[in-house]
């Protein structure tokens, strides 16, 4: 059976506006399906419990808006398109978020000084980000459909469930790899072919797991090459000094937030005979996770260095390495739900980064301008 857990304040939208938008996108990503049961097949909600769980009020100022999440929306659709959002892992937008927020990162640090990042860049990425994620599923699904039926959470998937064939679910990923080309071919052609170069890496990462107890490794790889696109797309070609350095920063994350994940699945991935960090660490994790998280922000120092970013950047990259220290130090390994929990809450610390970024670029425009004052003061 499915619930709907809802996790955290619901907020109202107050305005169009970059802050409260955060904010609300924010608060939907919290509502989630919980299908750790692996009872029951998808689709099988009825819409009477649909329609509730979509309409939840928040009352903000005595003000109420509808507030609707993500797998309710899901839930709602057509009972023959659901199996494929779920393919493609739309009632759980927390990949989606983790893939977008390297590309931001990289719009964000390439903007011109004391300027916004381009909007029309991030909605694009912001397209890309779902569609290429979902290709990721889709791929993953089909190579995991038989370790995915022994798995308990696992077991409801789509291809595992036999709602989606292999055919069908091969003919759904040519159509969202050609949309994904279709939005990489509005990039220049830089980007395109730094763009191409990462679809191996899409196609081999869910082979990974058989061979190596590093697939989170070979994850980060795929999942951050946006740090390296955003940047290009936005200038044209990459500055190595600062796209190297923030990569690698995207890996370590992703070798920390993945390994959490990946402690929920361990018991079962023993019986199964599937590796992972998780499985290699061990009572380990927490050293380990503290050493990523020390190259982490070393990375994003650097990347901040030769992007020439100001205060604000540097006073939110404290609060990034406080985040990572509590997420480590309060992490418990042998409860699923926890790890879950603070695996989701890497969302709230990539969009922190984000404003440090962009807050610290406008804060250059300033800092510009006092430098020209004191030049002209002392002349």
């Amino acid at each position: 059976m499915f619930t709907v857990k809802l996790s955290g304040p619901l907020r109202a939208v107050r305005s169009i506006s970059f802050g409260p938008c955060v904010s609300h996108l924010s608060a939907l990503s919290r509502c989630s399906v919980d299908q750790r049961s692996g009872a029951g097949a998808p689709g099988v909600h009825s819409r009477t419990a649909s329609l509730l769980s979509a309409r939840r009020l928040a009352v903000t100022g005595g003000r109420r808006a509808f507030v609707v999440s993500a797998a309710a929306v899901v839930n709602m659709a057509p009972p023959g398109v659901q199996p494929y959002l779920r393919l493609m892992r739309m009632d759980k937008p927390i990949g989606t978020w983790l893939l977008y927020l390297p590309c931001a990162w990289s719009i964000g640090l390439a903007a011109a000084p004391g300027c916004l990042p381009p909007l029309d860049m991030l909605t694009l990425f912001g397209a890309g980000a779902v569609l290429m994620r979902g290709a990721g599923c889709t791929i993953n699904d089909m190579w995991d459909r038989d370790f995915d039926r022994k798995v308990s959470r696992t077991a409801s998937r789509p291809i595992a469930a036999g709602d989606v064939s292999q055919l069908q679910a091969l003919v759904f990923l040519g159509g969202q790899l050609s949309l994904g080309l279709g939005v990489l071919l509005c990039l220049n052609y830089y980007s395109i072919a730094l763009g191409a170069a990462s679809l191996s890496l899409v196609l081999l990462y869910p082979l990974m797991k058989r061979v190596t107890y590093w697939p989170q490794l070979f994850l980060g790889l795929a999942f951050n090459w946006g740090a390296l696109l955003g940047w290009s797309a936005v200038a044209g070609s990459c500055d190595w000094s600062v796209c190297l350095p923030l990569y690698f920063s995207g890996v370590m994350w992703t070798l920390i937030y993945d390994t959490i994940y990946a402690h929920q699945d361990k018991e079962d991935d023993v019986k199964i005979g599937v590796k992972s960090t998780a499985l290699m660490f061990r009572e380990q994790t927490k050293p380990w996770l503290t050493g990523f998280a020390a190259a982490m922000v070393a990375g994003l120092g650097v990347a901040g260095v030769n992007a020439q970013q100001t205060l604000p950047y540097y006073l939110t990259l404290a609060c990034v390495a406080a985040h990572l220290g509590h997420q480590i130090y309060a992490l418990d390994t042998q409860r699923p739900e926890a790890c879950w929990n603070t695996f989701v809450s890497n969302r709230n610390l990539g969009l922190l980064l984000f404003l440090g970024i962009v807050t610290g670029n406008l804060w250059k425009e300033r800092r510009e301008a006092l430098l020209q004052d004191e030049e002209l003061q002392t002349s």
